[in-house]
């Protein structure tokens, strides 16, 4: 009997431990969601912002910046294992640049459901990123060549 017990409450903690993992993305689908998007284009900045709901950060407060990268997940995630290099901070620098589009909120908007951004691209930028156990978790900077 006890032996079912045990086992009834490891299915029920198991159950409880993925339904919080729906309801909370992780740490690498959050990253890919606010700023992998291959084919952007800087027109697009409140549709997207709007869409995946990343536009907010807190109640009446739009989110000031984000940064997109002009690339599929596993470009940057390679950044993690072996296209990239150490960088101060814990943080790591892509070896290949890529492209981005960068999205401002215009400040003569009333937030939060009126956040509207301006996006602009830029070309050929080393991505400054966190990785934690192999996967990017955090967008730090943006650098060029004459950064």
């Amino acid at each position: 009997m006890r032996i079912q017990v045990v086992c009834l409450l490891l299915v029920l903690l198991s159950a409880a431990v993925l339904s919080l993992d729906k309801k909370k993305p992780n740490r690498y689908q959050k990253f890919k969601n606010q700023h992998i998007n291959k084919e952007m284009s800087p027109c697009e900045c409140n549709k997207v912002m709007h869409g995946r709901k990343i536009n907010a950060i807190k109640p009446k407060r739009c989110k000031t910046t984000n940064t997109f990268v002009l690339s599929d997940a596993e470009s940057v995630k390679a950044i993690c294992l072996d296209q990239g290099e150490p960088f101060p901070g814990n943080l790591t620098k892509s070896l290949k640049r890529f492209d981005i589009v960068v999205c401002e909120w215009d400040q003569m908007t009333t937030p939060p459901t009126n956040c509207n951004y301006n996006g602009r691209q830029l070309e050929n930028k080393n991505i400054i990123i966190k990785c934690v156990k192999g996967l990017p978790v955090h967008y730090d900077q943006d650098i060029g060549h004459c950064d």
